[in-house]
């Protein structure tokens, strides 16, 4: 619904006008009344109005005085003005300040039908345009957005071709000078809520600074700012140092001059963004401040290979210290940010990688569960990437040393497997095979087990009566010398356990054999 303003210091016709409009137009419009021109610019001032209808002579501020200063204000309501006077210099005031209407006391209620079916003509009509333009206007911005974000992916394109397009953009003031600024947030809502926030804080910088500027989310979806103003960006420096309110970084470029300069401005605050990664909490960096960093660094690769080599064994301590070494946050912050990128390099090379090769896909569990390690642009800050670096030394270490021992006792268990097969003849216990490759005794009866999925005594009494059922059908000897050559104590033992096993006695197995055997 529409809304109108009805102002007059006569009660009686402020009600009066609004019951001769609901009667025409029935729930088309809400009203709001004032008795005087300072108390409807203070309506005005704080809510819109479509329509103010008003008189001319009121006490405290007249309504030629409220026409000319409802002119400053950005909404401007259509105005109709009430007179019991024919007065031309009222008249002419009205013209000058684009009044609607003049109506005269006492009102004709077609007149006023009449000059509320042209207004609302006339609204509508404005509304289309308004519509229209701000379609435009948002094609505009959108296409806007896209070029700059086209040209700022294409370092290598030629200045001639960059300030054409620059130039189609609007952005030909960045040749009187700009400063740009790439955003990176740091906190957990979801990437909507953030650029309603930053919008937010834009909003919020003075008038002088929001003119000639430009934005837009570039293919790091990072937010990219223009502007001719360095206020602009020491305002949203001023936000983020407020603790706990504003979770972003900010990589700032120096000031500079020029359309040409705008990828290597905006490299600058890419550069200075990345070195935010080493501080505790959001915070601003400037280009100039990191610009002279050494890049004559010596990756150190041979303290990393230690570091490789001592997993899986007892060095756990000298580890620590090794990593401590490589990741010092005085040495990182000494040198190129190229120094840092390359020893993570280097750790996933040299060690990471190592585990998965050597130790096959069994590790994969423990490196899924650290796979943010690999690539430092997981992390919002160095601390974070450190604890998470260390903490997945450690859990390969560990690993490394479980796999180790498996491999140690599988060797071990093959060893005493075979061990069997050729002395399963003989007088033999766990006590003696498990010495024969020097096992704890205890260790040695759960590794076993483990290994072949049995306990050792039903093991090696599979393993003899496979030979006796071999003998008792590849050759002739008698049942109690088979018993014997089987490694069994006696024959009795041995017949019950053969029974246990096959289900009927040597002998029948054999005469069952020989049977079945072809002729």
């Amino acid at each position: 619904m529409r809304k109108i303003l009805i102002v007059d210091d006569e009660k009686n016709i402020r009600l009066g006008l609004r019951a001769m409009i609901a009667r025409e137009f029935p729930n088309v419009y809400n009203f709001e009344f004032a008795c005087d021109g300072e108390e409807a610019l203070a309506l005005l001032t704080d809510s819109s109005m479509d329509i103010m209808i008003t008189d001319i002579r009121m006490p405290v501020m007249d309504g030629i005085t409220l026409i000319n200063r409802i002119q400053e204000l950005e909404w401007k309501p259509a105005v109709i003005i009430l007179s019991g006077h024919d007065d031309f210099q009222y008249a002419k005031e009205a013209i000058h300040c684009k009044v609607k209407e003049y109506l005269l006391k006492p009102i004709v209620r077609d007149e006023l039908s009449r000059t509320f079916l042209r207004l609302e003509k006339e609204l509508k009509q404005k509304e289309q345009i308004n519509e229209q333009l701000s379609i435009s206007l948002q094609q505009r911005e959108t296409f806007k957005e896209s070029q700059l974000n086209y040209l700022l992916r294409q370092p290598h394109l030629g200045e001639t071709d960059l300030c054409a397009k620059l130039l189609d953009i609007d952005m030909e003031w960045l040749n009187d000078g700009f400063q740009l600024g790439v955003l990176q947030y740091k906190g957990t809502m979801v990437h909507n809520e953030f650029l309603t926030l930053i919008q937010a804080e834009l909003g919020n910088v003075p008038e002088k600074f929001r003119q000639r500027r430009a934005q837009v989310l570039d293919k790091e979806n990072q937010f990219v700012l223009i502007a001719e103003h360095g206020e602009l960006f020491q305002h949203l420096t001023d936000r983020i140092v407020e603790a706990g309110y504003f979770t972003y970084c900010m990589g700032l470029s120096v000031f500079t001059h020029g359309m040409t300069r705008l990828q290597s401005a905006y490299r600058e605050a890419q550069q200075a963004l990345k070195y935010t990664f080493l501080q505790s909490a959001p915070g601003v960096i400037r280009y100039e401040c990191i610009s002279e960093k050494s890049k004559q660094f010596v990756l150190p690769t041979e303290t990393i290979k230690k570091i490789a080599n001592m997993l899986g064994t007892d060095h756990d301590k000298e580890m620590t210290v090794l990593l401590m070494e490589v990741l010092d946050i005085k040495t990182v912050t000494r040198y190129d940010f190229a120094y840092l990128e390359a020893v993570s390099q280097a750790f996933n090379d040299l060690i990471f990688d190592k585990v998965f090769h050597v130790y096959g896909g069994e590790s994969i569990e423990i490196l899924r569960l650290f796979k943010k390690v690999g690539d430092i642009s997981n992390f919002n800050y160095f601390h974070d990437y450190y604890r998470s670096v260390e903490g997945l030394l450690h859990r390969l270490n560990d690993y490394v040393r479980s796999m180790k021992a498996f491999h140690i006792d599988h060797k071990e268990m093959k060893k005493a497997v075979q061990y069997m097969q050729d002395n399963y003849q003989k007088d033999l216990n766990m006590a003696i095979v498990s010495n024969h490759v020097s096992l704890n005794y205890s260790y040695f009866s759960q590794a076993f087990k483990e290994y072949t999925g049995e306990s050792f005594v039903n093991y090696l009494k599979k393993l003899r009566i496979t030979r006796a059922r071999e003998l008792l059908v590849t050759t002739f000897f008698k049942v109690y010398e088979i018993s014997e050559m089987a490694g069994f104590e006696n024959t009795k033992h041995f017949s019950r356990v053969f029974k246990e096993m096959e289900g009927v006695s040597p002998q029948e197995y054999r005469e069952q054999s020989e049977v079945l055997r072809p002729m």
